[in-house]
Parts: structure tokens; C-alpha cells; sequence
């Protein structure tokens, strides 16, 4: 059996660049949001809350946060509130939902990031982001399903 060439090459280590490029633009995403007064983890708690259509359930929402940013139950809990206290969320009928403040923060901050890494990616190959993203997203969601079936947490 013959192997081509391009069978022969190692899959290229993703972990490493991945690490750095997230590094860099969390870097980038600290400075913007310190101008802001808003915490890393409450940026995160807002973009979940943008994830699931900007409004859930309480018990959705927290289970999303521990989910995906790793926390139990009670900072789960205290971030939401968190959120409600700077005036960024608040519930309503058991559920929790982004208010016009919260939207026009994520505009604010999504809109100062676009000037910082606007430029960056205008130099590189429409076709290339659109694989990248396509990519990452694929990994994401078989990575997520791995920790799924394999009870991994």
C-alpha cells in the first residue's frame, strides 16, 4: 500500500495557535472592557445571555453559564446576579433577558473590538476567515459532543 505525500504529512497541532490567537484577543477584549468598568466574567455572562437570543429562563440560563464558562451552581448564580445588580440583565417572570443597557454595552464593546481587529483581518483572505470560522466552530461542536458522550466536565 502506498501512502501520497499528502496523506504522509502530521496533522498540524491546533491546540498551541488556537491558545495564542484566544491570548491575544482576550488581551485585546480586557483593555476594551476595562474602559468600560466591566469585568472579563461579566462579558462572558452577557455574551451567553446574547448566545441563547438575549433572554432564557432562569434555570436555562444558569445551567448555559455552568455549562459553558465551567462554574457551579452558586457563581453561576452570582453572576447572573451580578448582571441584574450593574443593570445589564434583569428577570422577569423567571426569565432572564439583556436590557437596553446590556444591549448597548455588547453594541459598545463589539464595536471597539471591530476597530482593533477590523484592520487585522482585512489582511487576510475572505476565503481563509470563512474556513477558519467554519472550522473552529466545527471542532467546537465535536469537542462539545465528546465531553458529552464521554461524560467529561
Amino acid at each position: 500500500m502506498t501512502t501520497t505525500q499528502e496523506n504522509a504529512r502530521p496533522v498540524p497541532l491546533i491546540g498551541p495557535a488556537v491558545g495564542q490567537a484566544q491570548a491575544s484577543l482576550t488581551r485585546l477584549l480586557t483593555g476594551i472592557l476595562a474602559g468600560s468598568g466591566t469585568s472579563h466574567q461579566a462579558w462572558l455572562g452577557l455574551q451567553r445571555l446574547a448566545a441563547l437570543g438575549g433572554q432564557a429562563t432562569q434555570e436555562a440560563y444558569l445551567r448555559d453559564l455552568s455549562d459553558w464558562l465551567l462554574l457551579d451552581g452558586p457563581a453561576a448564580a452570582r453572576l447572573a446576579d451580578d448582571l441584574v445588580a450593574a443593570g445589564l440583565a434583569d428577570t422577569v417572570g423567571g426569565a432572564m433577558r439583556r436590557t437596553a443597557q446590556g444591549r448597548g454595552l455588547r453594541e459598545q464593546v463589539l464595536a471597539a473590538s471591530a476597530k482593533i481587529t477590523g484592520p487585522m483581518l482585512a489582511m487576510i483572505d475572505r476565503d481563509d476567515l470563512e474556513t477558519t470560522v467554519r472550522t473552529l466552530d466545527e471542532i467546537t461542536r465535536r469537542a462539545r459532543g465528546t465531553i458529552t458522550t464521554e461524560g467529561n466536565r
